[in-house]
């Protein structure tokens, strides 16, 4: 099912019982406190938040969005009653099949129900929330999509980076290192002119899922969602930049991103995806805002990062983009792929990548890890690899801390890679390192398989065989429902 915007989204959501409205929660501190309140608890539904004091009511903030595996299956269309594993096996396959679908260009849309312009634009009309108690300001861009356009190539990307409210008519853009868009700027500045950029503020949840996704250099995130929703995404031209905008959006700009030596402001700290302030408060480039849409009733969409194992995405895509790098590779019997800390659709990197093979030959699992690293959906900001047998859910942490508790010695199961690509949201970076602008780190492969040179002496597991789980359960299931 193709939805056109986030409010078909949230309709699909309540119908199947699964949003909760809260009114007069203020947007400092209460709205982020109760986004991250409702994440801890087992099955959090979407938040929506009306009557914002200070703000027009129906002026709404949606958060939780995608962070249970119930509503990033209905994002795409799959039956929420799939397990983790089995859902990264679905987004696999998908990723793997996807045919491209350029957007659709149309000439109006839900998004110009609202244009200022000039003097008459206020990005503070907004209830953006302050979300964690040590951020420094407020963030409207969190569930956002920041659209950039190369200026050398006819290619335009989609990426989601932290956008703070600066005032009325500035605000502050953090890109790590490495992603696209930072590239497409850097390459703007060198030429000595400002970035055109377009930001929306809340879209179709499935064109913010694919914009943290890493595809090609080159290869726009709008026809990958439009791939994945098998119909093309419905743009606007923005009047100012023509760069393109989702139609339905709820709020966008449109604006130019200047060479930090002509402006520049004090953008953080923030509490990003790690858990952590690592970045602290810095000089960052601005978005100079010129044209500013929105729909009546604006909502805006609200991702903020949470402390883990709390996911901004309810399953980690990029363990499927993983997977798939990995039978490119020529890696056989991988059985799956999870990734606990970032894996998700917030941009973040893959801290701990769980991959688990059915073992076919000497340094089966070492080929492994070293294909998970060299991905572009693994490389970034990762930990550690760890590598299971088949037997071992690698969605499932318990079962794999037991695989590394029982079923490696240290000393001959740990491999170190080092300079490996990193973030300045690192919070391990040292600060000599930081200061140097040297943003890399070093990753721990782990072998948690059975010693491939003796595996079938070793020690049998001491848990019943799925067949006769599966024949008791039968047998017995009316007294263990």
């Amino acid at each position: 099912m193709a939805f056109n915007d986030l409010r078909e989204f949230i309709d699909a959501a309540r119908s199947i019982g699964d949003v909760k409205e809260i009114h007069g929660a203020h947007w400092d501190l209460e709205i982020g406190a109760l986004t991250e309140i409702s994440a801890d608890r087992e099955s959090h539904p979407l938040l929506l938040f009306d009557r914002i004091p200070g703000y027009p009511p129906s002026y709404r903030v949606a958060s939780n969005l995608l962070n249970h595996p119930r509503r990033a299956a209905l994002a795409v269309g799959m039956p929420p009653e799939l397990s983790k594993t089995e859902m990264v096996l679905r987004w696999k396959q998908l990723l793997k099949d996807l045919r491209p679908i350029p957007p659709k260009v149309v000439s109006d849309g839900p998004l110009f129900e609202n244009v200022r312009t000039g003097p008459s634009v206020d990005m503070t009309a907004f209830p953006s929330p302050r979300w964690h108690e040590l951020d420094g300001g407020r963030y409207i861009g969190t569930g956002c999509c920041v659209i950039t356009a190369d200026p050398d190539d006819p290619w335009v990307n989609v990426g989601i980076y932290r956008v703070q409210v600066h005032d009325r008519d500035r605000l502050g853009l953090y890109i790590s290192p490495g992603h696209h868009a930072r590239i497409m700027r850097e390459k703007y500045w060198a030429k000595g002119k400002a970035c055109p950029v377009a930001v929306t503020f809340g879209q179709d949840p499935l064109l913010w899922l694919t914009a943290g996704q890493s595809f090609p250099y080159g290869a726009s995130e709008f026809d990958y969602a439009g791939g994945l929703r098998q119909a093309p995404v419905e743009v606007v031209k923005g009047e100012r930049t023509g760069l393109p905008m989702p139609a339905g959006a709820e709020i966008a700009i449109e604006g130019e991103v200047p060479p930090p030596q002509e402006e520049s402001h004090v953008e953080g700290p923030f509490g990003e995806w790690p858990g952590y302030y690592a970045h602290g408060a810095r000089s960052e480039p601005v978005i100079r805002v010129q044209t500013l849409y929105f729909r009546n009733d604006p909502i805006i969409a609200g991702a903020p990062p949470l402390k883990p194992p709390a996911l901004t995405l309810g399953v980690p895509i990029g363990a499927a983009a993983i997977w798939n790098y990995l039978e490119k590779a020529d890696v056989p019997d991988v059985r799956g792929v999870w990734c606990f800390v970032g894996g998700s659709a917030a941009g973040g990197g893959a801290p701990f990548i769980v991959v688990s093979i059915k073992q076919r030959y000497h340094g089966h699992a070492q080929q492994a890890a070293l294909a998970a690293l060299a991905c572009r959906a693994g490389n970034y900001h990762g930990r550690f690899v760890v590598v299971v047998d088949e037997d071992i859910d690698p969605a499932d942490l318990g079962q794999v801390v037991w695989a590394l508790s029982t079923r490696c010695d240290p000393k001959s199961a740990i491999t170190v890679v080092d300079n490996c690509w990193s973030t300045p949201l690192d919070p391990a970076m040292p600060p000599d390192k930081r200061d140097a602008a040297d943003f890399t780190n070093s990753r721990a492969i782990l072998n948690a398989c059975r010693p491939y040179a003796w595996k079938d002496r070793f020690p049998p597991v001491n848990a019943m065989s799925p067949e006769l789980r599966r024949k008791i359960t039968e047998k017995w299931k009316y007294h263990l429902e």
